[in-house]
């Protein structure tokens, strides 16, 4: 990245957009680095905390237009959440997640305070898939209620959480929406041809939940499993009602992703399933 760019727009006192011959508009973030900075002036990249590039002109709009409605100080507080979850999860972030988690967070706040909130219908699929994502998340919900004064409810963690997983996976949040709303249609396709409710603390709960996102994974990046004709065959004849069950959660599967799905997968959750219930 060269040196020494030019401010495009100072927009508060520690966010400044700029350009430089070389480059696309970059961000850069550090306290106090726009502070009586005009339009044309020279600004060394090594003034920031933090430089990032979006390319995407809408991003940029957005990023701005998110920026001038919000108060600095509060923008300041939110930068420094993001430049923890960097250093707590020792990965780079995609880039989105300054406008997302910070757009996410601004309204959150003024929900809570308006009294308003959301529930998180996949709250515990969240915690048990992405158990770091979700420690971090705490710790963040901690430093607002400290900073700020705001109390979030519980459901709220576990947004932070998938928008933390989302920044480490480059995947979209919609998508990984969908995945969760996938995984809780298998599950209470379960509950309802097995005849069960699930007790959401028992260990093989946790360990379906953790298969189901492993091959919903595994479809997406067309990864498919080798044949296993012999556990085929005792699977089958051993625990047809699991078997057929798997069998049935699989075609949602091909059906949800629009991809073909190794008939392995239907062999383990077999298995997941029947550690799931003693009444087969």
């Amino acid at each position: 990245m060269e040196k020494e760019i030019r401010v495009k727009q100072a927009l508060n006192n520690n966010v400044v957009i700029a350009k430089g011959p070389l480059l696309e508009e970059v961000v850069l973030i550090g306290k106090g680095i726009g502070f009586n900075r005009k339009k044309g002036d020279t600004i060394s990249v090594s003034e920031a905390e933090k430089t990032f590039v979006l390319t995407d002109k809408i991003e940029i709009e957005q990023y701005q237009t998110l920026i001038k409605h919000q108060d600095p100080a509060l923008i300041e507080f939110l930068n420094d959440i993001i430049f923890y979850i960097e250093a707590q999860m020792d990965r780079p972030l995609n880039e989105h997640i300054h406008i997302a988690l910070t757009d996410h967070l601004s309204f959150a706040i003024k929900r809570a305070d308006s009294k308003i909130q959301f529930s998180n219908p996949f709250l515990f699929e969240i915690k048990s898939l992405y158990p770091k994502e979700y420690k971090v998340a705490q710790n963040i919900v901690k430093q607002i209620k400290e900073e700020l004064g705001v109390e979030f409810p519980e459901g709220e963690t576990g947004f932070i959480a998938l928008h933390i997983h989302s920044a480490i996976t480059d995947r979209k949040i919609r998508d990984l929406n969908r995945h969760h709303e996938l995984i809780a249609l298998m599950v209470e396709l379960i509950e309802e041809n097995l005849n069960i409710t699930i007790n959401k603390d028992d260990v093989n709960y946790n360990r379906l939940l953790q298969h189901l996102h492993r091959a919903i994974d595994r479809v997406n990046q067309d990864n498919l499993l080798g044949k296993e004709e012999y556990l085929k065959n005792v699977l089958k004849t051993t625990y047809p009602i699991c078997y057929n069950l798997a069998w049935k959660l699989v075609k949602v599967m091909q059906k949800q992703l629009n991809k073909p799905i190794s008939e392995s997968e239907v062999l383990y959750l077999t298995i997941h399933l029947r550690r799931l219930t003693n009444k087969i």
